[in-house]
């Protein structure tokens, strides 16, 4: 398993993190798919009755559905709360904002 500071040093090339952090949206993304596939299935039988009762698919119900969303949120939350919260924008909010400090401070 891939740890994920390795891949966030000063040695790392800028295009090294990008490769990175595309396979985990990609993995991301997978993920979903596959949700959306459970949880079709998981409508499908429950609604409509279409006979999915063969072994794997016996045991979608609402708990492990809502437990299998409870974990793809928690990984859209790692994902993608850095660039949400700590993007480029806040970054040169930030930068602005402090620039103009040190622009109204006077050092006597």
């Amino acid at each position: 398993m891939r740890n994920k500071i390795k891949y966030y040093t000063s040695d790392k090339t800028p295009y090294d993190i990008a490769a990175y952090r595309v396979s985990k949206i990609r993995k991301f993304y997978l993920h979903l798919f596959f949700f959306a596939l459970g949880l079709a299935i998981y409508i499908s039988r429950t609604y409509i009755g279409a006979p999915f009762n063969f072994e794997p698919l016996r045991f979608i119900n609402l708990t492990v559905l809502s437990i299998w969303a409870f974990i793809i949120a928690i990984k859209a939350i790692k994902l993608f709360s850095r660039e949400l919260f700590f993007g480029k924008n806040w970054e040169n909010k930030k930068m602005e904002e402090f620039m103009g400090q040190e622009k109204t401070t006077k050092w006597e």
